[in-house]
């Protein structure tokens, strides 16, 4: 099991540091050292329904449920969260994925919005994440959307001192911990074509420091779309490696004309590449599910608020993976 990792180009950058692959568990996830969170809304959603007799629906849930996917900690204090994650995955030797999404003036007050409400109190929320985490194997991707926000010009995004500022000691402070590895957030290829001023913010916010960058969380540009756009700012960042959100791209983006949140929740989408470090590219370090496949983007087409669970979006997207 160990040499699938070894020989696999794309996992140079996790197992150089001592992240090995532990042993496959008997899962769907036979190339993936990532942690699978068995007390997801998936699983307890298949639970139910396999109770209630919806056998067919509670398989087609577990292509979500059987899979490693992000820990998205936000607002409230993260120390006991993070540090109930980074144990639980210790004992099974395996790395947990953690969204940090606190930043101030969040998703720039749209479905998302929140944050701390000021720099300082940013800061000491870092400090409590990094608290939790202690000396435990961690990959963090480090405040979604925050830098490709405001590049695209988010008004507020700078209240209360500078955010790329913030996300530079962000980057520091976590990787001061010894086995955490950090990818800081550079938005998706469907949003800033150029990369210019997306490269400078990149720059200022940290990514040196960092162990490179993310690309299309919560979103569903395609692999391929995904990887020619990171490769190209990769090049741009002096070769910085990057991984890829693959949890809902199996269809690619929603083409919808005049559709102004084709972001949000589109239908007929599907499930992507499973998280593995098998990628095939030497930039890539990791295909994920930074997502969590069936919670909501926000509160449009009928859904729930962003980050309420949303079965029946799940389930689509678990039968479209299916048919794709």
């Amino acid at each position: 099991m160990l040499s699938s990792f070894v020989t696999a180009v794309s996992a140079a950058a996790l197992l150089s540091s001592g992240w090995a692959a532990a042993p496959d568990p008997g899962g769907d996830v036979p190339d993936s050292p990532f942690w699978v969170n068995p007390d997801t809304r998936a699983a307890r959603q298949a639970a139910a329904w396999e109770a209630r007799g919806r056998e067919g629906d509670a398989a087609l849930l577990r292509r979500i449920a059987g899979q490693p996917t992000a820990t998205w900690v936000g607002d409230r204090d993260p120390e006991a969260e993070v540090r109930r994650i980074t144990v639980a995955a210790a004992y099974q030797d395996r790395i947990p994925v953690i969204a940090a999404y606190d930043i101030p003036h969040r998703d720039c007050g749209y479905y998302s919005e929140g944050g701390a409400p000021t720099a300082s109190a940013y800061r000491r929320w870092i400090r409590r994440l990094a608290a939790g985490i202690e000396d435990r194997k961690a990959l963090v991707i480090l405040e979604p959307d925050a830098v490709a926000q405001l590049v695209a010009g988010c008004e507020g995004a700078e209240l209360d001192g500078g955010r790329l500022e913030l996300l530079g000691e962000a980057v520091k402070a976590l990787k001061a911990l010894p086995r955490t590895k950090v990818y800081l957030d550079a938005g998706n290829a469907g949003w800033l074509p150029d990369q210019k001023v997306l490269v400078e913010a990149m720059w200022q916010a940290g990514v040196r420091d960092a162990d490179g960058f993310a690309l299309n969380v919560s979103n569903f540009q395609t692999t391929e779309v995904s990887r020619a756009y990171g490769d190209r700012l990769s090049r741009q960042l002096g070769g910085v490696h990057y991984v890829i959100d693959t949890s809902r791209n199996g269809n690619g983006p929603w083409l919808s004309q005049n559709d102004s949140e084709a972001w949000c929740n589109p239908p007929h989408r599907a499930l992507g590449q499973p998280p593995t470090v098998a990628t095939g590219s030497p930039l890539i370090d990791a295909f994920l599910w930074i997502k969590r496949p069936g919670e909501s983007d926000g509160a449009c087409r009928g859904a729930p608020p962003a980050g309420h669970w949303w079965a029946s979006y799940a389930l689509d997207l678990a039968r479209s993976s299916v048919t794709a």
